[in-house]
């Protein structure tokens, strides 16, 4: 008994077989958005932690300036931002490149810190030699800079991939169709909220476990066979 209403549990697991299908549409959705936004976030994030480090104020103030605002505003008023207001503007995106750009250009300015902290504790020594040897930029930072500081920084973005994660149910503010909003659907149709949000809950803890797992796998694998970007 639960709330004064009998459970039954064959009736609920039929239930939960029948919305299924359902759920794992909209996990495909959670997914896409959770790696196109990685993937803007380790982009941009390294675009920004190099340009702070240029020597130019005219560079790096604007750079920092924009980092501290994503990182100090909500997640929920940048997206708002973005989907209701640009179009005033004239600017207007689909909803999942509305969510997907916010997400992403928001762990972006936590990932450049990482990545900062990575290139600032790079041993000076690995600095001069590069410039001792004549090699180019571009070089220092792929054969000399970037095999060092990667498995350093990797626990840190294992950990912003799994928040983004648990950050793409915010989507649906914006009409994204990812699982929790299909799950809210099914309820506000069936008025059978506790299976389809109990079984959300469950993908979100199952794939939080696996993505913890390949990327402990992953930190343990690079320090061994280090990274060969020549």
């Amino acid at each position: 008994m639960i709330l004064g209403h009998e459970l039954d549990l064959s009736s609920s697991a039929a239930f939960a077989w029948s919305i299924l299908p359902i759920l794992l549409i909209g996990l495909r959705m959670t997914l896409l958005a959770m790696f196109a936004g990685f993937v803007i976030a380790v982009v941009v994030g390294m675009i920004f932690a190099l340009l702070r480090r240029s020597r130019r104020k005219i560079v790096t103030w604007p750079v920092g300036f924009a980092v501290e605002f994503l990182r100090n505003t909500p997640l929920l008023m940048q997206l708002f931002f973005l989907y209701f207001v640009l179009p005033e503007f004239g600017v207007t995106l689909p909803a999942f490149w509305t969510g997907t750009t916010v997400l992403g250009l928001q762990y972006a300015a936590y990932v450049s810190e990482v990545y900062r902290a990575g290139l600032d504790a790079l041993p000076k020594g690995q600095w001069e030699a590069a410039t001792a040897l004549n090699l180019s930029k571009t070089r220092t930072y792929r054969t000399v800079v970037l095999p060092q500081m990667i498995p350093r920084v990797l626990p840190a973005l294992g950990n912003y991939l799994i928040s983004m994660m648990k950050d793409t149910p915010v989507l649906s503010t914006i009409t994204v169709v990812e699982m929790l909003n299909l799950a809210n659907r099914i309820g506000d149709r069936t008025f059978e909220y506790l299976v389809p949000l109990s079984m959300v809950g469950a993908i979100f803890f199952v794939l939080t476990c696996v993505c913890s797992a390949l990327l402990r796998g992953l930190e343990r694998f690079v320090p061994q066979k280090g990274i060969a970007l020549r």
